[in-house]
Formats: structure tokens, C-alpha cells, sequence
């Protein structure tokens, strides 16, 4: 059900943002009196279409579908979408309409300004979309924020690095780190070379080692936020209830062993499942020995003090502006993230995942808090993607359209043919490699 739930997932977040995207070539070709032959979600490789407002079925019943100037429909291959516009080197390379003389409603026939908002026109419906949802996130649910002088509960890669549990990050060279939940993208975004960080009273630089970034980019919880192991309350359930605990109180050690943050504890408490542990507990001057009872799941049925973490509310009008501002925010990010992956020495490539990576993203139980944050990111990824000038995007055919505006030369249809092919067999190598890594991380 679990995998069913996260396919689901995948395939609406796909649909909708491919509806986006391509609806934005769609709503600049109408206005500039362009012809649209098809729009349609999916690939219908081969001629194979799941629904088309041209099958015979559908005209019987809308008979108005037959003048359509536009075929809609579904194709049975999901890896993207298409509009195929009148007149336009395209995926298709459809060599025969190219051969008979250009029309007024033909793409190649408009000026070149038209032509590039054209096909700048699916992108910005995607940021236009990620703003919009960001929006309403954030009127919605608010904003989590956790401040980066919090300490850090580090993995192995983090100690191997040099890091400790406890340590506060101050600097990645002469970065200030903004937020702890970015501290981890921070460090590979910036290829830092130093760490500066407070280590009790002590402040440290930390080299970091060149060779360790690609294992940065694709370990990912390096940095925890270390939690400390202070009462907050007892659950009336617990079968601590009676204990003695209160509020306050700091778990020093269970079963002789330092537990300084919660988890430490939870290691030990897994470990331990249903036992009586003898703890020692430290209340203000004092210092106590207890004994507590780990229940079947290795919990204890208490609630601890969580660090400085700051829920945001707010108002639409607040919204407005920080929807945008986490747009381009998040926008500048993905960027650096492109960086690392045109890196190889920082082997950010091994990150680089297909359609099972992002069912992977998704939770197991529907949220549509998750949904739509992950959607909002797909938006902004794919908006990104496609202004990279590589001939087949988006982006390579802005590129043209720039070109042609200043040197007043229009490229032939064959240069757009050549251009087109070899767009396409570096878009095919991309996916061989995202397909490769996911399963390369299937396999491990």
C-alpha cells in the first residue's frame, strides 16, 4: 500500500507540473496567433495515446471536438510531456512541415521576442507556480525555523570531518549559516574549505578535507540537531508516571552510560526493550539515582525539551512576500546545487535520481503539507532544468531567440535540426545516469 501510495504521489505531482509547464508555451502561443497542433500530458510514443479528443469516440460524443484546432491528450510513456507548436523545431523533428513554405501562424514565422516568450513561458509558470504554493504554505501551516547556534549531534562522516557532537557552527569560511536545517547544504554548496565552530568555550577551525565532499553531498543527516535529554513532561500513560520525574530534570546516564542528548539515549533504550534501567538524574544542585522502566518499543513514555526551534505564523499579506522571497531563495540553492553536480571531483553526480528518487521524497501516508512543499521544489527544479542551455530545453531555444536579437541572423532549420538531435542524445545520457544511480542505491 506504502508503494502504491508514493506511485501515486509521483505520477500526480508529474501531471501537475507538466500541465503547468507546457500550458505556459500554450497560453504565449495563443496570444501571438500561433498554431498549437497537440498538447498532450505523457509521451504517445509510437502513435500509442491512452486519450485523445480526436479518437472517434470522443467526437461522437463532443461533436465540436472534430473543428478543434488543438488535439488534447494522454500519452502511455510518463516521462514528460509535449506542445507541439506549428512550425517549431521540436522533439518530434517533424522535417516535413519545415519543408513547405512558412505560415503566418507558424512559430518560425513570428519575430523573434514572440518566439522566446514562448518558450520562456513554461518556465515562468513553473516559479509562478512554486511562489503560489509557497504562499499558501506559509498562510497555512507557517514556517519552521531553527536557529543555526544550535549544537550538532554528528554521524560518522561528520567525525571523520572533524565535527563533534555538541560542537555550534559559526562559519563555513566566511559564510554565516542562516537557518541549522541548511547547515549540511551550506557546507557542499559553499565547497568550504574551513569550519569555524565553538567547541564548549573554545572556538576551532576546522579544515575540510576536498576529497570528503561528494560523501557531504550524498550522506545526508551529517548534522543532527543535538537534543538534550531534559524533562519537559510525563506522559499520564507512562510507566514512568510515578517516578518522580519533573519538569526540568537532566538524564545524566542510564545504566552507567552518558546519555548527554536524546540520542544517546535512544541507542540504549532500543538496545533494552521492556528492561528496569537504573538512571541518574541531575535536578538543580542535586544529583539522583532513579530507576526507569523502558517500555516495549524502547521508549520511556516522557516528553523532553526540544532546542530553540520557532514556528513563524503568518498573515497572507506576510505571505505574499515571503512566498516570494523562499521562491528565489530556494531558486539560488538549486543553482549551487547544479554546481556541485558539474563538479565531478565533488561527485555530486552520484545524487542526480530519476522518478524513483522522487517517489523515494515522498511520504509514506498522505500529507498535504509534504505534497505540496515537495511539489513546489519539483516546480522550481524543473523550471531551472529547463533554462539550461542545452539544445531540446527550453533553455537552448531562449538562447537562439537571445541570439537572433542581437545579431539580427536567423539560424537555418537544419543548424536547429543538428542542434535539436544533439540536445536530445545528452538529455537520453542524463537519464541513463539518473536511472543508473537510483539503481546503484537500490542495489546498496
Amino acid at each position: 500500500m506504502t508503494v502504491l501510495l508514493k506511485i501515486l504521489q509521483v505520477i500526480l505531482a508529474l501531471s501537475i507540473l507538466i500541465i503547468i509547464h507546457e500550458a505556459g508555451h500554450f497560453m504565449w502561443a495563443k496570444l501571438f496567433r500561433i498554431r498549437v497542433d497537440k498538447f498532450f500530458l505523457f509521451f504517445d510514443a509510437g502513435g500509442v495515446k491512452l486519450f485523445s479528443t480526436k479518437a472517434p469516440w470522443f467526437v461522437k460524443l463532443f461533436p465540436a471536438a472534430a473543428q478543434w484546432e488543438t488535439e488534447y491528450g494522454i500519452g502511455w510513456l510518463p516521462l514528460g510531456g509535449y506542445c507541439k507548436i506549428a512550425g517549431m523545431v521540436d522533439e518530434s523533428l517533424d522535417t516535413e512541415q519545415l519543408k513547405k513554405d512558412p505560415q503566418p501562424w507558424e512559430f518560425r514565422s513570428k519575430p523573434a521576442w514572440q518566439r522566446l516568450l514562448v518558450m520562456a513561458g513554461g518556465v515562468l509558470n513553473n516559479f509562478l507556480l512554486a511562489i503560489l504554493l509557497y504562499i499558501a504554505i506559509l498562510d497555512i501551516w507557517g514556517s519552521t525555523y531553527v536557529s543555526p547556534d544550535n549544537p550538532i549531534y554528528v554521524n560518522e562522516l561528520g567525525y571523520e570531518l572533524g565535527f563533534r557532537t555538541g560542537d555550534r557552527i559559526l562559519r563555513f569560511d566566511d559564510y554565516v549559516p542562516e537557518d541549522f536545517l541548511s547547515l549540511q547544504a551550506d557546507l557542499a554548496r559553499h565547497q568550504a574549505r574551513k569550519a569555524t565552530v565553538l567547541r564548549g568555550t573554545d572556538t576551532l577551525d576546522i579544515y575540510i578535507d576536498q576529497s570528503l565532499l561528494g560523501a557531504v553531498v550524498n550522506t545526508p543527516g551529517m548534522f543532527d540537531l543535538a537534543i538534550p535529554f531534559v524533562v519537559d513532561s510525563v506522559m499520564t500513560s507512562s510507566p514512568n508516571a510515578n517516578a518522580g520525574l519533573l519538569r526540568g530534570d537532566r538524564i545524566a546516564s542510564m545504566a552507567d552510560v552518558p546519555t548527554p542528548y536524546l540520542q544517546d539515549a535512544r541507542k540504549l533504550m532500543q538496545a533494552h526493550p521492556g528492561e528496569l534501567l537504573p538512571v541518574q538524574i541531575i535536578r538543580e544542585a542535586d544529583t539522583l539515582a532513579l530507576p526507569l522502566q523502558i517500555d516495549s518499543l524502547g521508549r520511556l513514555g516522557i516528553f523532553f525539551r526540544n532546542p530553540s526551534v520557532e514556528l513563524r505564523s503568518y498573515t497572507l499579506a506576510e505571505a505574499i512576500p515571503a512566498g516570494w522571497k523562499l521562491t528565489w531563495s530556494t531558486v539560488g540553492g538549486y543553482l549551487q546545487d547544479l554546481r556541485l553536480v558539474a563538479t565531478p571531483q565533488t561527485e555530486a553526480y552520484k545524487s542526480v535520481g530519476s522518478f524513483i528518487a522522487i517517489g523515494q521524497v515522498f511520504p509514506s501516508q498522505w500529507d498535504w503539507y509534504q505534497f505540496l512543499q515537495i511539489l513546489a521544489l519539483l516546480s522550481i527544479m524543473l523550471g531551472v532544468m529547463n533554462l539550461l542551455p542545452i539544445p531540446a530545453l527550453d533553455g537552448g531555444h531562449i538562447v537562439i531567440c537571445l541570439y537572433e536579437m542581437i545579431t539580427r541572423r536567423k539560424p537555418s532549420d537544419r543548424f536547429l535540426m543538428i542542434t535539436q538531435v544533439i540536445g536530445m542524445i545528452l538529455l537520453l545520457l542524463l537519464m541513463f545516469l539518473a536511472f543508473g544511480n537510483d539503481i546503484a542505491r537500490l542495489i546498496r
